[in-house]
């Protein structure tokens, strides 16, 4: 697969200004994905984040002589359905190399990976970023060991080791150079994790490490060829990774422009500054010595298992978001939203169960659950699976709106009331009297006691006809919200004479 190189509409906003001219960003990402498993990757230690150190270590992660690794069919399972998910193609053969290098937190002395034969080779993600799609190729995706955690923090004159994380399975999912700005970049990274959490294969739990990007960051002007590029590692943000990328371009510009060139290294992002430092000149290959790993048979498997692999696959993100766009006329924006995580999709699906007419409602039950429930549970700072409106009580009420039992106004005081209260929202109207005025009669007598009470304002409304909606609030009013308002509507321009 070839990198996209078509230029968008809007290939010019994502250049950067600089003294001798406009410059261009070239971005791609390693991202770091811890496999859903229980055991590690050639181990039976438990992956359980947060035990004390070097609790969760077998004798295979600490290196002992003579401990051979043993690879975990699941991690190799849900490495394949990532790939699946990624629209890649599966290796049937793959092998693992031994990836040398000398550092206290790899007891090994070499870091046991996946170099020339990957189990995953080429797919891509779709993105989109202010309203333009874009589709970022991924190169491969290989199986690779964790290192453990070096901790400096604990004592003044010594670093400690915790080999708790020696041992996890790694993805690492390479893209090709096809990202131009940092927004394209936090979009591939956001939009890469929640097709790994649909796909159940990593949690994409970015505060626990779980996740995490080396971003690789080089300038060039418009056409020239790539530049030099530099590697910052491990950012465990989204934002972080948007800050770092334009921090490092901009520095690289400075650099070029005041006559400088560029070193390949590795670099850090700190947090606190937002600025990136340098760590170490970058390695090639040829640093680390790649060798295939002689404890380790090729790994090989055969089609079919793939196959039955690729029917547990869920529905994923971009299928979901079209499928609703198509059944429910949501726009794209609604439906991305809907889907951007698993479960906030799964309740709306639940929603959409429970109305009386799907097709009908369906646009006004993704209102609902974006604005009225998304932003209460925002602002309560509180997930969807902590809500106290169930996605049946959301479904009563849309149902009750389309009947035309309450009014919309009605609707978000019953909403109040579930929320704090809980409670059938059927009888809650019923109980409380909240029930939609639609008897015309009744409606006509509070209309003529309304205009009788403005009559300064009625010859206003005859010259000036969208002044009718002051007599629809007044009436509205009248009858404590609950009076139809097309019939408010319709009764007040035949009395009045309006159109």
């Amino acid at each position: 697969m070839q990198a996209d190189t078509k230029k968008s509409n809007k290939d010019s906003d994502n250049l950067i200004p600089g003294a001798t001219g406009d410059w261009e960003v070239v971005l791609g990402l390693e991202v770091h994905a811890q496999v859903n498993s229980n055991a590690k990757l050639f181990s039976g230690a438990s992956t359980e984040f947060g035990g004390a150190p070097n609790s969760h270590v077998s004798l295979v992660d600490a290196a002992m002589p003579g401990m051979l690794p043993v690879i975990n069919k699941e991690c190799v399972a849900q490495a394949i359905r990532t790939g699946l998910g990624l629209k890649a193609g599966v290796n049937l053969r793959s092998t693992f190399d031994r990836k040398n290098y000398f550092y206290p937190d790899l007891p090994q002395g070499y870091q046991i990976s996946q170099f020339k034969q990957p189990i995953v080779g080429e797919g891509e993600v779709e993105i989109e970023v202010d309203g333009d799609t874009k589709r970022v190729g991924i190169e491969r995706l290989h199986l690779e060991q964790d290192a453990g955690k070096s901790i400096h923090d604990q004592h003044p004159d010594y670093s400690y080791v915790d080999l708790n994380r020696s041992g996890v399975a790694l993805m690492e999912i390479v893209s090709r150079p096809d990202m131009r700005s940092s927004k394209e970049a936090q979009a591939y990274v956001t939009k890469l994790r929640t097709i790994l959490r649909y796909l159940e294969t990593c949690d994409g739990d970015m505060d626990k490490g779980n996740l995490r990007a080396d971003v690789n960051v080089s300038v060039r002007k418009p056409g020239d060829e790539l530049g030099t590029r530099c590697e910052i590692k491990n950012v465990n943000s989204i934002r972080f990774i948007g800050q770092a990328i334009e921090h490092e371009a901009r520095r690289q510009i400075d650099i070029i422009e005041n006559g400088g060139t560029i070193d390949q290294e590795t670099r850090l992002f700190d947090p606190k500054t937002g600025k990136t430092r340098s760590m170490r000149s970058k390695e090639e290959a040829h640093d680390y010595r790649y060798f295939p790993d002689p404890d380790l048979l090729p790994l090989e498997f055969e089609q079919a298992y793939v196959d039955e692999l690729a029917k547990g696959l869920p529905e994923l993100p971009d299928e979901k978001k079209h499928r609703m766009m198509d059944e429910y006329g949501l726009s794209a924006y609604d439906a991305g939203v809907l889907v951007a995580e698993r479960a906030s999709a799964n309740y709306f699906e639940d929603v959409v169960k429970g109305l009386d007419n799907a097709k009908r409602d369906g646009k006004s039950a993704a209102n609902w659950v974006i604005n009225e429930l998304f932003g209460r549970l925002n602002k309560e700072g509180q997930d969807i699976s902590d809500s106290p409106v169930s996605a049946d009580q959301i479904a009563r009420i849309v149902n009750m709106i389309g009947s035309g039992d309450i009014s919309g106004k009605i609707a978000k005081d019953l909403f109040e009331i579930v929320w704090t209260e809980g409670g059938d929202p059927g009888e809650i109207v019923d109980k409380r009297g909240m029930k939609q005025v639609t008897d015309t009669g009744a409606i006509e007598k509070v209309v003529d006691e309304v205009i009788a009470a403005n009559p300064d304002k009625v010859e206003a409304v005859k010259a000036k006809p969208t002044m009718i909606g002051f007599f629809v609030g007044q009436v509205m009013k009248a009858s404590g919200g609950k009076a139809n308002p097309k019939a408010v509507n319709d009764i007040l321009k035949k009395k009045l004479g309006v159109e």
